[in-house]
């Protein structure tokens, strides 16, 4: 259907500042779409060129895409304010966010060492006894750890990797359904997210291979609490990849070991297998702190050389002041059974629900991780009426790129007696909306 929204401009940029701004306010809302190039190029009196180059910089940038005959649409999560996740509506349970439950995270005391003077640290970037911390942390679970770096967080590293290696419209594979904010990444980058159908042991090597020859340039993929699906890679799931990725030594692996500490299960990584290009990125913000915007990771010499080179040339070098907190809390031992408390209890209220949902009739998802998938056959009808329930979940639809339907629901702070009574009400909804619930 075409938009009533009206496009202004008399240049390529003004057309597409026209453009983005319908949709960061709204006005051009997901999926709708834009005039033909040569009426759009007629209606303002502009050349088709200009109308096209407009186009092509509104693709690069991931605010709309072009579906061959069907024209060009506003993307699915445009990479504008726009594709934030909607407000928790007051008076509603929050099972929507995927953020760790307050009670078992540690109190956050700045250093009492702080940084002399006003100096830079471009020099020496990372502290050298977290540097040590995190080889052990990480080489623990067979991580190598030749070379490792920091980050301000996992999406700040995995934007910084593929702006240096991938060039517009080059493709990354992307788990489906997958976390949000690194699809929105890849579409804001320019690039082409290939999707890669996932299970309970995560990425699938059948979807993967058929990614590695259509010619993606990189893949990123967890390797347990995948989100939203919750899959964890098996040792014969891992093997499985790993022959795959065989096919494709040059294409850049990146690993996101988000929920790592608290993810309830072991990790089975890629990285020990010989890959050419990897890296494997962990973040403490589900078990430190949700401010703690810090990401280690380990990687091969080449991409830990072109990551720091492109780091050196903006913020240059992780706050030292971060540095300290982070490490503070990773060596501090009653945090360190806080952590271990955390990982427990997440691992009972996520089997305390896919249990009271099976008892249901319901079949739900969630082997590792914070996050229960439960596939739906109508996303807001089951959004909305658990609405009416006193709940609010998650849908799928900012999760997915092929896959089917679902909802997620966050379980960090869903207690066992809750997940009963939020089973019991999920099972109503359906039955209120004549869904059948398909798997």
């Amino acid at each position: 259907m075409a938009i009533q929204y009206g496009i202004t401009g008399g240049t390529a940029k003004a057309i597409a500042e026209s453009v983005e701004r319908g949709v960061a306010e709204g006005a051009l809302a997901p999926g709708a779409a834009l005039p033909p190039v040569r009426r759009l190029a007629d209606q303002l009196g502009v050349s088709p060129g200009t109308v096209a180059t407009a186009y092509k910089e509104l693709r690069r940038r991931g605010i709309v895409v072009t579906r061959g005959r069907g024209g060009t649409v506003v993307a699915a999560a445009p990479a504008v304010g726009s594709r934030r996740p909607p407000k928790v509506p007051a008076g509603l349970r929050d099972l929507a966010g995927g953020h760790p439950d307050p009670a078992l995270l540690p109190a956050l005391v700045p250093p009492g060492r702080l940084s002399p003077g006003a100096r830079s640290h471009r020099s020496a970037p990372r502290l050298a006894r977290l540097e040590d911390e995190v080889r052990a942390w990480l080489g623990t679970d067979g991580v190598p750890t030749e070379q490792v770096t920091f980050a301000h967080g996992a999406l700040d590293l995995v934007g910084r990797l593929l702006s240096v290696e991938l060039r517009p419209g080059d493709s990354v594979a992307m788990e489906d359904p997958g976390y949000h904010h690194l699809l929105d990444l890849v579409a804001a980058l320019g690039l082409r997210a290939v999707p890669v159908a996932v299970d309970d042991e995560g990425v699938r090597p059948d979807a993967l291979r058929e990614a590695l020859h259509g010619g993606v340039r990189a893949v990123v993929c967890s390797p347990r609490a995948q989100n939203p699906y919750g899959g964890c890679f098996s040792v014969e799931r891992r093997d499985a990849l790993v022959d795959v990725l065989a096919d494709g030594p040059e294409v850049l692996v990146v690993e996101n070991d988000h929920a790592s500490a608290v993810a309830d299960a072991p990790l089975r990584t890629l990285t020990a297998s010989g890959l050419t290009r990897w890296v494997h990125v962990r973040t403490v913000s589900k078990f430190l702190g949700t401010d703690l915007r810090w990401a280690a990771a380990a990687c091969d010499p080449t991409t830990l050389a072109r990551h720091d080179g492109r780091l050196l040339l903006t913020s240059g070098w992780v706050s030292h002041l971060l540095q300290e907190t982070v490490h503070g809390l990773l060596t501090d031992v009653g945090t360190q059974g806080l952590v271990a408390r955390a990982r427990e209890t997440y691992g009972v209220r996520r089997a305390a629900l896919l249990r009271e949902l099976a008892g249901r009739g319901i079949a739900a998802h969630g082997a590792s991780g914070l996050n229960v998938w439960v596939p739906v056959r109508d996303e807001s009808a089951v959004v909305n009426g658990l609405r009416s329930y006193g709940w609010w979940v998650a849908a799928g639809a900012r999760f997915r790129l092929a896959a089917g339907p679902g909802v997620r629901i966050s379980v960090a702070e869903l207690e066992p007696a809750d997940a009963a009574r939020l089973a019991s009400d999920f099972a109503a909804v359906l039955g209120e909306s004549e869904a059948t619930y398909g798997g």
